[in-house]
């Protein structure tokens, strides 16, 4: 091997794809034998098998270098072996681009778009590519030594699958053979390609099993389970083989989060898929039956969906016709009678004749049993079948699929179909022919789910016993009412969102959001007079609150589409379907619904892999223009990973970065940012929310002076422990309680700089009068507390007495001195409710005139209170008489 440190100057370097297999290996060792002195550049595997035979056991074989000790101004010659696609040669991009290069290509794959074309090429359809180098190393007699042999023969059983592939051809076995001739060493081989399923690789076999779902493209079963996982997964491509073995699939496709890159492999056995051209789009590659991919800054259900679109773009529709059809047809010429043609029905107990005109060689068209059965009865039977016969005719070619013979037999209403190549009938498919393939295919699919556990199409899961064990019997009852009485309208209801996703969790569910396929207004106001509730309606959205009579609400809304004119601004809304409105929201989690129709009842769906997200506790977002399109989920991301303890996966941190670099905030209503500040102020404790703002730099979208120092988070906890404090003795004591959070973030910046965040907050006047004119009295008569000598509990009371409550607790977590904290709080739960007994009637009866006196009076009663003076009603009559006479106002 070259020192890394020696710049050489080869005339000739081989090399292969980025992320080589074992074929790739094998293929760039044996093309060094058939071009002396050259130089191998190593792409690099992520397959930790392979990295540890090369990087162990092997690299003294090849004579391989770094590419920054490659001064590549001498090379004339470039050799790729086991692939043509210049977006997986990076290594090379700058000999790719060297106008002088002599370019040698050995592959195996099939032409693609983008391929790069060599001066020399050898192109063939073999299993592996080092089957067509070991044939020309045999031709040109050079014998490769046992251990060259070994690792050639391991890049042939490795990409046949151990001669199980259909790609396998004749060559393969012959060049096995003849490496096995070569001293290649079985046991060897035997030890990387038959590889043993590790404990931890069992987990995430069986995590791929439980999330599998079956996709119908143009009649071809595609499986496919997209899962996640914080770890790489060794030999993942492994796990794929082995689940394909197992279930007996056709093709299936593994979608796999790992760290910040998705992970595609596909495995495919049918000639109507083409897996290497499809994962070629999402810049991957490989043959039709084996490929692979990585996606960066892509959702999972992202490229699930974009995998899903690509399928149904590019899979072949299965031809079927030829397997269905019965053949030879049976047929009657037009001049038969009717009489003959029902002799043959029953002599050939078929039900349907076509009627062929044979000099003619045309199909005419059609004649039926019923019909021949009324001829006999209505006696013409002796006319000819041309009289009667349907002659609306449709056929097809035998390469038709099940989709155009569903069509016109079951749409177009035909008993009976001809298949026709080159104007030769070839047979015919029956009514019964298409049901008994639809039912048994219907089996199948049933058979394959109960036994394999996974549902078509989307992730459905009955979870009616969760319904019944974690809601009361109001809300159980209440689900199956609007369900059935949607259902009796036609619209297909689903509870949806934050309800479903706070059931699975366990927490408590404070709204009921409903979805209605159809009308959502309509069932609303129907609903709503059964039930005798009232209704608010919002037409432009399709929404609407159903109100109960002890004012518990439901909010009801038309499966919409939501699409933005602009960056920030307020949606555009269509009608849609339950995938759509689901598709429209901000985070997996919250797309997950719940049918209330009576034949389905609890049947929970999940489009997006909310499940899988909410056992990976893990805040994803759906679309990755989803924060550009609305800011405002930011904070919604923030929220939910404080509330649930949950993170924010990679892919959504970084577009989080990305829409505040982009400044995707400047076109957003400040009351929108308010509404989710105060949402978030409002949570059990904010505070590692709002370390997360601050991560993010959210405090500058607020305003570019606002920081967040040490002392601010000092301050932050004294708040929260306040106010739990408070919360636990005053249940039932409502405040702003968003409102003391936010004045203690305020609380070093200056008095113009919070004017400002209101302006860009648009802060209605009574909450800027919070934040800003009352919080800056609280902090000025907290000072004015702090540094008196002395406050009796008369002066505390009377400076006190006039502060709602928020500013009372913002005080005590504002204080520094704790005497002064203490004897805020000891106001607050001892004396803020004192009041006299006494009213202005008692002052009337001793004599007291009515008028401002009467308030001089009782303040001094209750200054005598409030020193402990007074306990009881005649105490204070006493003394109210006794303060009266001293000051005149009685005699």
């Amino acid at each position: 091997m070259n020192k890394k440190n020696k710049i050489i100057k080869p005339d000739t370097i081989i090399t292969s794809h980025i992320n080589a297999d074992f074929d790739a290996i094998a293929s760039m060792l044996a093309a060094q034998k058939l071009y002396p002195g050259s130089v191998i550049i190593f792409p690099g595997s992520q397959e930790k098998s392979l990295r540890d035979f090369f990087i162990s056991s092997t690299s003294y074989l090849f004579n391989m270098a770094d590419p920054d000790s490659i001064d590549f101004s001498q090379t004339s010659k470039l050799v790729i072996v086991d692939t043509r696609q210049k977006s997986r040669l990076t290594q090379v991009s700058e000999l790719l681009d060297k106008k002088d290069i002599k370019i040698d290509i050995y592959d195996h794959h099939p032409a693609m778009k983008g391929d790069i074309t060599g001066a020399f090429e050898i192109i063939r359809k073999t299993g592996a590519t080092t089957t067509i180098l070991s044939a020309l190393l045999q031709k040109k007699k050079i014998v490769p030594s046992p251990e060259e042999a070994t690792i050639m023969a391991l890049g042939i059983y490795e990409d046949t699958g151990s001669f199980t592939y259909a790609s396998t051809t004749k060559e393969d076995f012959e060049q096995a053979a003849f490496l096995l001739s070569c001293g290649a060493n079985l046991n060897t081989i035997v030890s990387f390609v038959v590889k043993e399923i590790k404990s931890e690789q069992v987990t995430w076999l069986n995590e791929l099993l439980n999330e599998m779902t079956v996709h119908k493209i143009n009649g071809v079963d595609i499986h496919m389970s997209v899962i996640s996982s914080p770890t790489y997964i060794t030999d993942l491509a492994t796990i794929v083989q082995k689940i394909v073995r197992m279930e007996n699939l056709d093709i299936f496709f593994a979608i796999v989060l790992m760290d910040n890159k998705i992970n595609i492999i596909a495995r495919n056995r049918i000639s109507e898929v083409d897996a290497g051209k499809i994962l070629s789009k999402f810049g991957g590659g490989g043959h039709s039956y084996a490929a692979s991919a990585k996606v960066d800054n892509q959702t999972l259900a992202q490229v699930e969906i974009m995998l899903i679109k690509l399928l149904q773009k590019e899979v072949k529709n299965i031809q079927i016709a030829k397997h269905l059809m019965t053949s030879p047809a049976i047929t009657i010429e037009p001049r038969i009678t009717c009489k003959t043609a029902g002799n043959m029905m029953t002599r050939y107990n078929i039900n349907t004749l076509l009627v062929v005109d044979k000099k003619k060689n045309s199909y005419e068209g059609y004649i039926t049993r019923q019909v021949i059965e009324k001829t006999l009865h209505h006696k013409l039977s002796h006319l000819p079948v041309k009289e009667y016969m349907n002659s609306e005719v449709s056929y097809i070619s035998s390469d038709a699929d099940i989709s155009q013979i569903e069509n016109i037999i079951i749409e177009g209403k035909h008993r009976i179909l001809p298949v026709i190549d080159d104007g030769w009938i070839k047979g015919v498919i029956t009514r019964t022919d298409l049901l008994n393939y639809l039912v048994q295919h219907n089996k199948a699919l049933k058979r394959n789910e109960t036994e394999s556990g996974f549902k078509k199409n989307v992730k459905e899961r009955q979870i009616e016993n969760i319904l019944y064990q974690r809601l009361d019997n109001r809300i159980r009852q209440l689900l199956q009412n609007i369900g059935k009485t949607g259902n009796d309208l036609g619209f297909h209801m689903f509870v949806v969102g934050g309800f479903v996703r706070d059931l699975l969790l366990n927490r408590q569910i404070d709204d009921i959001d409903i979805v209605v396929e159809g009308d959502g207004i309509e069932f609303a106001k129907i609903y709503s007079k059964k039930e005798g509730c009232r209704i608010n309606t919002h037409k432009k959205f399709g929404t609407a609150v159903i109100i109960f009579p002890d004012n518990f609400k439901i909010d009801v809304a038309s499966a919409r589409l939501e699409y933005y004119k602009t960056p920030a601004a307020l949606p555009i809304v269509e009608k849609s379907s339950i995938k759509l409105d689901l598709a429209r929201r901000d985070f997996t989690i919250n797309t997950l619904a719940i049918s209330l129709n009576p034949d389905n009842f609890g049947t929970m769906i999940d489009y997006f892999g909310a499940n899988r997200d909410l056992k990976d506790k893990t805040i994803r977002i759906i679309h990755n223009l989803s924060f550009v399109e609305d800011p405002t989920r930011i904070f919604r991301a923030i929220k939910f990973s404080n509330r649930f303890g949950f993170k924010i996966g990679k892919v959504t941190s970084n577009l989080i970065h990305n829409a505040i670099k982009i400044d995707s905030f400047k076109n957003l209503s400040g009351l929108r940012v308010l509404s989710e500040l105060k949402q978030i102020f409002e949570e059990e404790n904010p505070i590692p929310a709002i370390r997360t703002m601050e991560r993010y730099g959210l405090e500058k979208v607020l305003h570019k002076e606002l920081t967040f120092i040490p002392n601010t988070y000092q301050l932050l906890e004294s708040v929260n422990k306040i106010l739990s404090w408070h919360d636990l003795l005053y249940m039932d004591e409502p405040y702003p309680r968003w409102s003391v959070y936010f004045m203690a973030l305020l609380n070093r910046s200056s008095y113009t700089v919070c004017e400002q965040i209101c302006d860009r907050l648009n802060t209605p006047l009574k909450e800027r009068e919070i934040l800003l004119e009352k919080r800056y009295k609280a902090e000025k008569q907290l000072h004015l507390i702090e540094n008196t000598l002395t406050y009796t509990r008369q002066d505390l009371y009377w400076v006190l007495i006039n502060f709602k409550t928020e500013y009372i607790l913002y005080m005590m977590a504002l204080a520094k001195d704790e005497e002064v904290r203490k004897a805020i709080s000891n106001f607050y739960t001892h004396q803020r409710n004192i009041r006299p007994y006494i009213k202005g009637r008692d002052l009337l009866k001793i004599g007291v005139p009515s008028g401002p006196v009467f308030t001089t009076v009782l303040n001094q009663v209750l200054n005598a209170k409030l020193d402990g003076q007074l306990k009881t009603k005649k105490e204070e009559i006493k003394f109210a008489t006794a303060y009266a006479k001293k000051n005149k106002l009685i005699d």
